[in-house]
């Protein structure tokens, strides 16, 4: 993975999603061809064995590939993760872990995007593919 500044670099501000707060996803970088995101591991994190919970890994990565979504929506379209599969690799350990999302496919209906999520000694510990449903406002979102 590329080396990431700790200062974020955005196409254009967004909130991030409350959950995606409340359980410490930062995000990094976000651009319509890369998101890069990471979260400070802590006690909440663990699965009870000293290890980060498979949860919190996918958290992270659905997270950064539902922005990267977004930052390549039409006007007035939205995004709702529709599939998501998940290859753990390694045990998730140390003080925290990034991942770097790239799309695979970007679509009219849909886009694909894989995260790989290391931990900071580069390790890798998870590849999640997730495909996103585009959603316009003709499909019942309001603009």
């Amino acid at each position: 993975m590329s080396e990431a500044s700790n200062e974020p670099t955005r196409e254009r501000d967004f909130p991030l999603p409350a959950f995606a707060e409340h359980v410490g996803i930062e995000i990094v970088r976000a651009e319509s061809d890369r998101v890069i995101g990471r979260i400070v591991v802590g006690p909440q994190h663990s699965n009870g064995r000293d290890r980060v919970h498979g949860g919190a890994i996918m958290s992270l990565a659905d997270t950064l590939g539902a922005i990267g979504t977004v930052l390549n929506l039409p006007p007035g379209a939205g995004t709702s993760t529709i599939e998501s599969k998940t290859n753990f690799l390694a045990a998730g350990s140390g003080p925290h872990l990034i991942g770097e999302a790239i799309p695979l496919h970007i679509g009219r209906n849909t886009m694909v995007w894989q995260t790989t999520v290391r931990d900071a000694d580069d390790r890798r510990i998870a590849v999640v593919t997730q495909t996103q449903l585009v959603l316009t406002p003709e499909q019942g979102r309001p603009a």
